[in-house]
């Protein structure tokens, strides 16, 4: 298809995982009522942002994938004809845990999932005492509707990611993403965080040549501590805002994007053409001393 409606849900989450998934159930349902073939949910919607803390019995919000939020989410898709991407806190075996992404098709069935690469361990984001690093690899998922690429938060920063998975073929690259303020924070630096965020991800889509949709959470978390910037935004293949939600509000968004503007862009802008693929060994290499 040339042309594929995306959907994306920007909301908050309160501590109960059940709450939190009927409201994105409804979200989603809404998204497919105003046309969207995918929809794209927020990074581990279900739950509060739990790595605030290193806390065990937080691992009791895993579950396996696919499990019952898929199934649940299966029955959605297949009701409403659309793809979710649903971002959810997997449970690999016993002790073994990641930070992944399903892939649900518009007629009900799982894809497959995207295991998180990228995992932080910063002040009130200790990712690494949860998650173990993803084993999959990087992943395109071939939808009913589009060719699409997932990536997760963290994994937004890494133009490798966006470059190898660009390469694979995917049409559209999705971010589902977890990431705030500390309220205790001033503006100016606030403004540049997410200025930094959002420029890194327009970037991708400059550089190859692809739309990018990036979906944030809102809302008061960790004791009022820490401010989800929300912000959630949709850019075309030559990195130009199609959307740009609220910080404070939840959403519901849905835009047309028109993939044939990727030959286009990518032949006025031949950078996949004039990759010197010859040269790049070096970044295989932690740091290069010289």
């Amino acid at each position: 298809m040339s042309t594929v409606k995306v959907g994306m849900v920007q909301m908050s989450c309160t501590a109960n995982k059940e709450e939190n998934l009927r409201k994105a159930v409804a979200k989603v349902k809404e998204a497919a009522d105003k046309g969207a073939q995918i929809v794209c949910l927020q990074e581990l919607f279900t739950s509060l942002y739990f790595c605030d803390v290193e806390d065990y019995e937080n691992f009791k919000l895993a579950e396996p994938i696919p499990g019952p939020s898929t199934e649940t989410l299966g029955k959605v898709a297949a009701e409403k004809g659309v793809v979710i991407i649903a971002s959810l806190f997997e449970k690999r075996t016993q002790g073994l845990y990641h930070n992944t992404t399903a892939v649900i098709d518009a007629d009900g069935n799982y894809l497959g999932k995207y295991r998180k690469m990228h995992i932080p361990d910063d002040p009130a984001y200790y990712e690494k005492f949860y998650f173990t690093p993803g084993d999959l690899g990087y992943k395109v998922f071939k939808t009913k509707f589009a060719t699409i690429g997932v990536l997760i938060c963290w994994d937004q920063w890494y133009p490798e990611a966006a470059r190898i998975t660009s390469l694979m073929g995917a049409e559209i690259l999705f971010y589902p993403t977890a990431i705030g303020w500390a309220t205790s924070q001033d503006e100016a630096t606030n403004t540049e965080q997410y200025n930094a965020w959002q420029t890194i991800q327009r970037s991708h889509a400059v550089a190859n040549g692809v739309h990018v949709v990036s979906v944030n959470r809102v809302g008061l978390e960790q004791n009022g501590a820490m401010k989800f910037w929300g912000g959630s935004f949709i850019a075309n293949p030559f990195g130009s805002l199609l959307y740009l939600a609220s910080h404070d509000k939840e959403e519901v968004y849905v835009q047309e994007l028109d993939l044939d503007k990727t030959d286009r862009y990518r032949t006025h802008w031949p950078f996949l053409r004039d990759r010197r693929i010859d040269s790049y060994e070096p970044i295989t290499k932690r740091f290069i001393d010289v």
